[in-house]
């Protein structure tokens, strides 16, 4: 079992948009969404446009507000503690870390695996500076999210000059270096301009800089939608490098189904800001659950099954409907879908869909 890295529970984030009449309405973009996301994991989040997938991304980064909500980050505890002197109720053969809630006595919590889970929600300026330290983006457009006036260089230096204050310019220069060639670039590209390369050679800088302060976990946001198929294939198998490499941790959003069943360990399927199907990506494209899953794998150019065309507009996120969210478009639609929400049906360990029909 892997141990968590991000737990998020019951997360709502809602934001105001000017209708046609100039009247304000809210947009309900993630409602009462739990998900956790495993240490050196790929996880990935499919879904129609809108339905909240960057809006969480962002979220756990704390790039914009939540209503409500927590998102706990899992961290190794710090410092040396004071031996404890309550005594740990074990069976006999049976070992203190069996019982992670207990006390044990005369071990000191420093030689033994503590963890400890911090809100990022709650954190103060300088506590979410250095969590952003250890969590970057990929964002989904290589040319517009490199700046096209500074040199490669000098965009993989900055975040060194902003967060690594001790190191001196030598020491800058030689991470620079190294992580451009992990991206499978040479050091003669720094001393260029973002305009000067390929799409694909652009994507490999963003992700340069993503890694320069070497974090442990990554979002991934749609990171070679806008690239071309034999380019996509490289970025993707860099990833895979890379998180094999340095056990890394992504949250892959992508409309691509391919690209999610190649790349990734887990799947969450996501509607109106909601998950409606968890699994391994084993488990959603072999043995898919939720009508609304069904419906997106018939829809992937791959399949040779049939089709399943589901009728209807997608509600607005203004005016959600009652019970399942989905149940203006299910084919399998029930009276109880139109006003109760369907609770957790567990398959496996891994597996879980929101569903009436289970």
């Amino acid at each position: 079992m892997q141990n968590n890295l991000i737990e998020i529970k019951n997360l709502f984030i809602e934001y105001k948009v000017e209708g046609a009449l100039q009247e304000k309405k809210t947009v309900h973009a993630v409602n009462d969404l739990s998900l956790d996301i495993k240490q050196g994991e790929i996880l990935s989040i499919a879904g129609e446009s809108g339905c909240g997938k960057s809006t969480l991304a962002k979220a756990v980064l704390q790039l914009i507000d939540v209503k409500s909500g927590e998102i706990l980050l899992w961290e190794k505890g710090k410092g040396k503690r004071e031996k404890e002197d309550v005594k740990c109720h074990c069976e006999e053969g049976q070992s203190p870390d069996a019982l992670p809630n207990q006390k044990v006595l005369n071990v000191p919590f420093d030689e033994r695996k503590i963890q400890e889970k911090i809100d990022i929600l709650k954190l103060n300026k300088k506590e979410l500076k250095a969590f952003r330290k250890g969590a970057q983006i990929i964002f989904q457009n290589p040319y517009s999210s490199l700046n096209p006036k500074m040199k490669i260089y000098d965009i993989l230096e900055e975040p060194l000059i902003i967060n690594e204050k001790s190191f001196t310019k030598a020491q800058r220069l030689e991470r620079v270096v190294e992580t451009i060639k992990q991206v499978g670039l040479d050091e003669s590209v720094l001393s260029l301009y973002p305009h000067e390369f390929s799409g694909g050679q652009r994507q490999r800088i963003a992700i340069a800089r993503s890694l320069i302060l070497k974090p442990k976990f990554i979002v991934a946001d749609e990171p070679v939608s806008a690239l071309d198929v034999s380019i996509q294939a490289q970025i993707i198998n860099l990833l895979n490098e890379l998180k094999e490499k340095f056990n890394l941790t992504f949250l892959f959003i992508s409309h691509d189904l391919s690209v999610i069943k190649y790349l990734s360990d887990r799947v969450a399927i996501m509607y109106l800001g909601e998950i409606v199907e968890l699994g391994t990506s084993e488990e959603i494209f072999n043995t898919p659950k939720h009508p609304y899953t069904q419906a997106l794998l018939s829809a992937n150019p791959g399949n040779k099954g049939e089709k399943i065309i589901l009728k209807g507009e997608l509600p607005s996120p203004t005016n959600l409907p009652a019970g399942c969210k989905f149940h203006t478009r299910c084919p399998h639609v029930m009276e109880v879908c139109k006003t109760v929400v369907p609770n957790k049906t567990t398959f496996s360990d891994s597996h879980c869909a929101y569903c009436h029909l289970y």
